[in-house]
């Protein structure tokens, strides 16, 4: 089978090996001719930009790199966008990077043609409504990891450090028009974070799974996901340069984030204050927390988890097989178990707890849940304690 295709799910996406060389036409395709390639600092000075700029120009756009877009971004990488946007005159947005590369340039992509401020198109009620959609500039996205899914994604994550929590900005128009998905781009990626970006589109997938909103076609994708990302999450990791593990992993990752349009949960909850306070790695997070928030969830998730086993093809065809799944994975992949190995600690529980429980993604969690549930969660996923 040949790992290559072209499809119109959710947005027009471009994917087989080599298909960074079709990044001019998809700029030209959306009337752009000045693009604005917006990246990190770390990918920026990499091979992969310089041969996206240069193929850009041989085509006869002038095209230009931002990269002041850090981990978990924030306000001020966006303010920055912009500015170098307009003072070029650019006329349209390639998003190229991993997730907070993608979001970065989503952001602002949405703002260079608004006077309102980033907060005030926060996903909350129709405040998406205040958007000038005429204002907007296109977007190619070019994702080089395979976890966020971002180039799917109709929203940006943005720390605002006035109360450092991560906050959603959501325009239906921010979905990228055009994504180009060569896995060739993914084969750079160092084992602990192409382990931290699989586990991450892993728990895209699960919380979609566990989600009690009726959506039975993201429900069918992020089956499927979690199939591909069992197949080929460990072979990515140990050999990073099998293109077939690196494919099958980039479109898993789409297909997470194409699923959790239904829902997202705890997972995310827990995770986004630790980022936005302790800037820790957002997959890396959700990888940590994900076993003591299943068990958690138990009494609401199990008979779903029989099914999702069987689907897999565990072993065992119960909630346990698939826990045990999952703790093999994560130490096969490298992943702590603990939120203490990663920096968070015990007082931070009752501080991150609020802002867990006002999180968006809370609505989506299988059992409703309290801000003291939140604290006791923190609690046993810095101690170790599975409690299963």
């Amino acid at each position: 089978m040949e790992l290559k295709g072209n499809w119109n799910y959710p947005t027009s996406i471009r994917f087989g090996a080599g298909r960074i060389a079709e990044l001019p036409d998809a700029c030209r395709s959306l009337g752009m001719k000045r693009p604005l390639l917006v990246t990190d600092p770390g990918l920026a000075g990499l091979p992969m930009v310089a041969r996206a700029v240069e193929l850009c120009r041989a085509a006869g756009l002038s095209c230009e790199v931002f990269s002041d877009v850090q981990p978990n971004p924030v306000e001020e990488n966006v303010t920055r966008g912009v500015a170098a946007f307009r003072a070029a005159d650019h006329d349209g947005v390639i998003a190229f990077g991993g997730g907070s590369a993608l979001d970065g340039a989503k952001a602002i992509a949405l703002m260079v043609g608004q006077k309102r401020p980033l907060w005030d198109f926060e996903d909350r009620e129709d405040w998406f409504t205040r958007v000038n959609v005429a204002g907007m500039a296109p977007v190619v996205a070019v994702p080089t990891t395979a976890g966020t899914g971002s180039e799917v994604g109709r929203a940006s994550v943005i720390t605002d450090l006035a109360d450092h929590t991560k906050k959603i900005i959501f325009h239906p128009r921010m979905l990228p028009a055009i994504v180009i998905e060569d896995p060739e781009l993914t084969l750079g990626l160092p084992p602990h974070v192409t382990a931290a970006t699989g586990m991450d589109a892993l728990s895209h997938c699960l919380e979609a799974w566990c989600s009690p909103f009726y959506h039975p076609m993201a429900e069918g994708i992020a089956a499927e996901g979690m199939r591909l990302i069992r197949n080929w999450l460990p072979k990515a990791v140990h050999d990073g340069g099998q293109l077939e593990a690196r494919s099958h992993m980039l479109i898993a990752s789409s297909m997470g984030a194409t699923a959790f349009q239904k829902g997202l949960g705890a997972m995310h909850s827990l995770s986004h204050p630790c980022g936005a306070n302790l800037n820790t790695h957002h997959g890396l997070t959700n990888a940590v927390v994900m076993p003591y928030v299943l068990v958690w969830n138990r009494r609401a998730i199990e008979g779903k988890m029989v099914r999702l086993a069987a689907y897999l093809g565990l072993s065992k065809h119960s909630f346990d097989g698939f826990l045990d799944w999952v703790l093999e994975l994560r130490a096969d992949v490298g992943i702590p178990h603990t939120l203490a190995d990663i920096g968070v600690r015990e007082e931070h529980a009752a501080a991150f707890a609020p802002q867990a429980l006002a999180d968006p993604s809370t609505g989506g969690n299988p059992l409703p849940m309290a801000e003291d549930d939140f604290r006791q969660l923190y609690l046993r996923s810095i101690r170790g304690e599975l409690g299963r």
